[in-house]
């Protein structure tokens, strides 16, 4: 019986702040019993359209590299409230398949209202690593399908507990990423679910965020890629 594989939809290349290559980057995941890697590089409007365009060339020269899926990503970062939808949908016109939000983790000072922005725009995929998160947010999250992230990253996951908490309460539906930046960032499937039971997750809860969740996300983008929308 094959392993289930891993997906991490949230981490960074040389096309932002990262270590890493793309393709060393996939290298890595395949390496590391990953099926699926989001590269969501931080974004704004100075450089949404290269890392884009950047990520489609490795998609369609390099896609079967390794035999890890690569989704086309961004993460809006230290976008400011009031630009987060007309920057999010231009990102999807532009052909990123899945929108992070850099959401209001405590270890950076972040625009408040940014979580409350993100989960209101529905070109946004993912709120990262959102401090603490509200019970208001949590549930407009839950109601438009918003994922919220639980994090295996140093100083965002400090408040990994609280938003386990708050969006158990209403059914917010998260996700485990990494948000990795350097080769040492990654972690297996194992790791990733003791991050979430760390979290205060049950058995179940810990297999939807790192296995059921991830998996019904990557499949809806393959599948509009392949109907090419």
């Amino acid at each position: 019986m094959n392993k289930p594989k891993r997906i991490d939809l949230h981490t960074h290349s040389l096309l932002s702040d990262g270590a890493l290559l793309p393709s060393e980057l996939l290298r890595r995941c395949a390496v590391s019993g990953h099926e699926a890697v989001a590269i969501t590089d931080h974004a704004d409007a100075s450089n949404l359209e290269g890392i884009i365009e950047a990520l489609q060339r490795v998609v369609d020269l390099q896609g079967d590299d390794f035999g890890v899926r690569l989704i086309i990503g961004v993460e809006l970062t230290h976008v400011a409230p009031g630009s987060i939808d007309r920057l999010a949908r231009r990102a999807k016109t532009l052909g990123a398949e899945i929108v992070v939000v850099h959401g209001e983790t405590i270890v950076e000072p972040v625009a408040p209202g940014t979580n409350r922005a993100a989960v209101e725009c529905d070109a946004v995929d993912i709120l990262a690593h959102p401090g603490f998160l509200t019970l208001q947010e949590a549930r407009r999250a839950a109601e438009r399908g918003c994922y919220v992230e639980l994090t295996t990253r140093r100083g965002h996951s400090l408040t990994n507990g609280h938003v386990a908490q708050v969006c158990q309460q209403v059914d917010a539906p998260m996700v485990v990423n990494t948000d990795s930046h350097e080769p040492g960032d990654l972690v297996d499937l194992a790791f990733a679910q003791r991050v979430a039971a760390g979290a205060g997750l049950s058995e179940s809860q810990v297999r939807d965020a790192t296995l059921t969740n991830p998996r019904a996300i990557v499949a809806r983008l393959l599948a509009a890629r392949a109907q090419g929308r």
